[in-house]
C-alpha cells in the first residue's frame, strides 16, 4: 500500500463527466489498497475569466481582493470532485487552502507556501476518507486567502505530498509524460520514462509547459517522486505509465541531452551607449528588480573607446510595457543613447546531465543551427543547459534540427 497525492489539472475537471472520470480512477487506486488525497485545479478556462473580471472592475485592482475572486474556481472544483466520489462509494471530505491549512507569505497573487499542517488530512486518510483539496490558494497573514500564481495547483500538490510523506505525486493532465521536444512540432520525440528533478526544472523554467517550475523546485527540496500521465488515458499512475521525475540517481543510463524546449515569450532589450564604468550594470538591473521585472540573458559588448558599450539582455514578453519607462527613467544616470526593444525572439535551450561529462555539446548545437542558416543573437550556459536566443522565424526549424543532432528522434 502507497499513500498517494493525485493532482488533476483543468483539462482533466473540465466538465462534469470529466470530474466524473477523476473519479473514477481515484477510487480504482483506493481499490487497490492505496491512500489517496486529490489535489484539484479550477475547470479550465474558469481561472481566466475571473481574472477577466479583477480587471474589468479595476486594472489596478488590490491583489488581496483579486485572490478571494479567483480562488473560488477551484472551491467549485473541490465540492463536485467531492460529490463525485461519494457518488460511487467513495467517502470523500473537500478542502479550501484555509482549511487544511497551506499557509503562505504575504506575497497575495504569487504566494509562496511556508507551511502545510496536514495532521487533519492524515486522520481523514487513515479512516479511508479522500480529501480533495483545492490547488493554487493558501492562508496568508491576517487569515487572508493568498493564492500562488498561475500554474500554482502543481506547487500545492508537491507541497503537501512532502507534508504528508507521500510515496508518490502524481500530476494527471492532457499529456501523457514529458518528451523530449515539444511533440506537436516534432513528430519523432520521444516519451521518457525518467527524467532528473534537475533536467526538468531547466526544461520547466525554459519553456517546457507540462510542469510548473516552483512545483519541480519543490520536489527536487524534499526529494518527492514526482510522475506526470495523462488523465486521459486508462491506465493509472500505480501503474507507472507517465514519466517519473527522480534523482539522478535513480537514472542509469544518462543521455547527454535529455531535452529540446523553447520559449516563445521573450523580449529582447538593448541599450545603445552605456556608460562603461562600474555601477551601471547594478543601476540597470537593480531598477528592473524593484520593478518585479525578471531578466535572463545578459550580453555587454567590448568597449572600444573606454568610455561607452552596449548592452543587451531578455526579459519576458508581457514586462516589456513596464520595463521601458523604468529603462527611460534611468537615462541621465547611465547615458544610454537609445533603448531598441525586439520582440520577434525566442529562446531555445538544450537541456541535460551528461553534458557535466561530455565535451562537444556546444559545436554540435551551433553546427546545428548554422547549417540551417539560424543565425544566434545571444548566448547563455549552465552546468547542464545551453540556451540561444533566435529569431522567431526559426522556432520550428530550430527545435527540429537540435533534436535531430543530438540523436533524440524516435527510432
Amino acid at each position: 500500500m502507497a499513500r498517494l497525492v493525485l493532482k488533476f489539472g483543468g483539462t482533466s475537471v473540465a466538465d462534469p463527466d470529466r470530474i466524473k472520470n477523476v473519479a473514477a480512477k481515484v477510487k480504482r487506486e483506493v481499490e487497490q489498497g492505496h491512500e489517496c488525497c486529490v489535489v484539484v485545479s479550477a475547470m479550465a478556462g474558469e481561472t481566466n475569466r475571473l481574472v477577466d473580471f479583477c480587471r474589468r472592475i479595476d486594472p489596478m485592482h488590490d491583489q488581496r481582493e483579486y485572490d478571494v475572486v479567483v480562488a473560488t474556481g477551484e472551491q467549485v472544483t473541490i465540492g463536485l470532485a467531492a460529490m463525485a466520489l461519494q457518488a460511487i462509494g467513495v467517502p470523500s471530505r473537500s478542502y479550501c487552502g484555509w482549511q487544511v491549512p497551506i499557509l503562505t507569505n504575504e506575497a497575495f497573487g504569487k504566494a509562496r507556501i511556508e507551511r502545510i499542517d496536514g495532521q487533519s488530512l492524515l486522520g481523514e486518510m487513515a479512516t479511508g476518507v479522500v480529501p480533495v483539496v483545492a490547488g493554487f490558494q493558501g492562508l496568508g497573514p491576517g487569515s487572508r486567502v493568498a493564492t500562488l500564481g498561475r500554474g500554482g495547483s502543481d506547487t500545492s500538490a508537491v507541497a503537501l505530498a512532502a507534508a504528508l510523506g507521500a510515496d508518490r505525486c502524481d500530476i494527471y493532465t492532457d499529456v501523457d509524460g514529458v518528451y523530449t521536444a515539444d511533440p506537436r512540432i516534432v513528430k519523432t520525440a520521444r516519451k521518457l520514462d525518467r527524467i532528473t528533478y534537475e533536467e526538468m526544472l531547466e526544461l520547466a523554467s525554459l519553456g517546457a509547459k507540462v510542469l510548473q517550475t516552483r512545483s519541480v523546485e519543490l520536489a527536487m527540496n524534499h526529494r518527492v517522486r514526482v510522475q506526470v500521465l495523462s488523465s486521459f488515458d486508462r491506465a493509472l499512475g500505480s501503474e507507472l505509465p507517465g514519466t517519473l521525475v527522480v534523482d539522478e540517481e535513480e537514472i542509469v543510463e544518462k543521455h547527454i541531452v535529455s531535452g529540446v524546449t523553447y520559449a516563445p515569450d521573450e523580449a529582447k532589450v538593448t541599450l545603445r551607449q552605456v556608460a562603461d564604468r562600474p555601477g551601471v550594470a547594478a543601476s540597470i538591473f537593480g531598477a528592473l528588480a524593484d520593478a518585479g521585472i525578471n531578466v535572463d540573458m545578459i550580453v555587454q559588448n567590448v568597449s572600444t573607446d573606454a568610455k561607452s558599450t552596449d548592452m543587451t539582455f531578455t526579459i519576458p514578453r508581457g514586462d516589456l510595457p513596464r520595463a521601458m519607462p523604468v529603462l527611460e527613467g534611468l537615462k541621465k544616470e547611465i547615458g544610454h543613447t537609445a533603448i531598441v526593444p525586439d520582440q520577434n525572439v525566442t529562446k531555445v535551450s538544450v537541456v541535460g546531465v551528461g553534458m557535466r561529462s561530455h565535451a562537444g555539446v556546444a559545436r554540435t548545437m551551433f553546427k546545428a543551427l548554422a547549417d540551417k542558416n539560424i543565425n544566434v543573437e545571444v548566448i547563455s550556459t549552465s552546468e547542464i543547459k545551453i540556451s540561444v536566443l533566435i529569431a522567431a522565424e526559426y522556432t520550428e526549424l530550430a527545435v527540429r534540427a537540435l533534436h535531430t543532432a543530438f540523436d533524440l528522434d524516435a527510432a
